[in-house]
């Protein structure tokens, strides 16, 4: 197997025009070196428009075409550093025009600018050029600007990501005023923002003093409201009793009310987006092509599977399953010098919202796949070298990658007997 940064610094050659680019929200600048490092003419701002964007192709063109180097530019590689999202617009406007566009680490961009001036200065053009040196040095790679579906996985996948986040801070502010108002509410309904008829109490009498206003019949009348058959008169009964013994305050009740009625309204639209975003979800996830192999999968489900392919993007992208688990920053690292022998760790160089993902996927399949559950249960309790179980759920992880890829690979569905392939079946059935 060839060196990856030998193959990179094999395609900077002679006629290579490297163009380093650092990335702002409304000016960006630029500046050019030939294949050596050397810089060609000044340094350039532009603006994130239309007409700054064509200045910038512009000014490409014209060193191409001028005599500033040795021989004439036939390739251009612009290099930037992808993070944020302000760089999404000018790489996919240069890449539009023909050009190759490849990413910077920042990580790289911070420690290397020091090289130059022996100063940790940071300004725009200092930065631009120190992406253009770390270009010709072949420290670059080729990101990933997922197009047509897997765009919209991964914007779906951000998007349900939001709304959760935003269902979860609703819900723990209205679980804030029943805990000060009506803390023995817990004890009637199992959940009072989940069942229909609980959140009908909250919505017309949701603390004890406005349940003791009203008769037996019209509490009953309004649980009917939201549900015709599951509620009775003994719930009733066990409202009233449990508001005549609350310890709740009794301050400010009529504004909370309304607070909470608010919330509630905002916890009805959020769930209501959560709905669609997973119906889109699951229609764009039959539209992969991939559906019926990853759902094979036990412990794998809807929004799982398309939040993994938004994240990933065509997994057959990949040359094999490894190349996925360094995607995801699960490459191993290790600090040593001499006699000092560090462990190994993982690099967590890589996307992390992947990372969460697959680690919710690991701990949700050692409880319901048995194959990953004998694997876990394996890697913590073998007699030489037993991982802890946030260690071994990394081992999990990058097997559910393994899995994963190999189903799609071979456009096949899960088999329990070749999930953990036949070295590690014996490896297992020997311990």
């Amino acid at each position: 197997m060839r060196n990856g940064a030998n193959q990179r610094l094999e395609e900077i050659t002679i006629t290579t025009l490297i163009v380093g680019v650092d990335i702002a929200k409304t000016t960006h600048y630029a500046r050019f070196t030939d294949y050596r490092g050397m810089e060609i003419g000044k340094a350039v701002s532009f603006k994130s428009n239309a007409e700054g964007f064509e200045s910038i192709v512009a000014r490409i063109e014209q060193i191409r075409n001028s005599k500033l180097a040795n021989k004439p530019f036939t390739e251009v590689i612009i290099g930037m550093e992808p993070t944020g999202h302000y760089w999404k617009t000018l790489a996919h406007y240069l890449m539009e025009a023909g050009y190759r566009v490849v990413g910077v680490n920042p990580y790289h961009t911070k420690k290397a600018k020091e090289l130059d001036d022996n100063s940790p200065t940071k300004n725009d053009k200092k930065d631009a050029l120190t992406v253009a040196r770390l270009v010709k040095d072949g420290r670059f790679f080729n990101p990933y600007l997922p197009t047509d579906i897997y765009a919209e996985l991964r914007t779906l996948a951000n998007g349900r990501a939001n709304v959760m986040k935003r269902s979860n801070a609703v819900k723990n502010t209205i679980t804030a005023i029943l805990d000060e108002y009506f803390p023995e509410i817990w004890q009637v309904f199992k959940n009072p923002l989940t069942g229909k008829a609980s959140r009908q109490i909250l919505k017309s009498c949701p603390f004890p003093m406005m349940i003791l206003a009203l008769s037996e019949c019209e509490i009953l009348a309004e649980m009917k409201k939201a549900v015709k058959k599951t509620v009775g008169m003994k719930k009733v009964v066990e409202l009233i009793a449990t508001a005549k013994e609350s310890v709740g305050v009794g301050y400010g009740s009529e504004v909370s009310k309304m607070r909470l009625g608010h919330l509630l309204d905002e916890l009805e639209m959020v769930e209501r987006q959560l709905s669609e975003i997973e119906t889109a979800m699951e229609k764009k996830l039959c539209a992969t092509g991939y559906a019926e192999s990853m759902l094979s999968i036990k412990g794998i489900g809807i929004v799982t599977a398309a939040r993994f392919l938004g994240e990933v993007g065509d997994p057959l992208r990949f040359d094999d399953a490894r190349q996925i688990s360094n995607y995801a920053g699960y490459n191993l690292t290790e600090d040593s010098s001499g006699k000092s022998k560090s462990g190994t760790v993982i690099s967590k160089r890589g996307r992390s919202q992947l990372r969460g993902l697959l680690y919710q996927m690991a701990f949700t399949m050692v409880n319901c796949n048995p194959e990953m559950k004998a694997l876990h249960k394996h890697l913590t309790s073998r007699v030489k070298n037993p991982l802890k179980k946030k260690q071994s759920l990394v081992v999990v992880s990058k097997k559910i990658i393994t899995v994963i890829y190999s189903l799609l690979k071979k456009r096949t569905t899960y088999n329990p007997a070749l999930a953990l392939g036949v070295v590690r079946r014996e490896l297992m059935n020997a311990a």
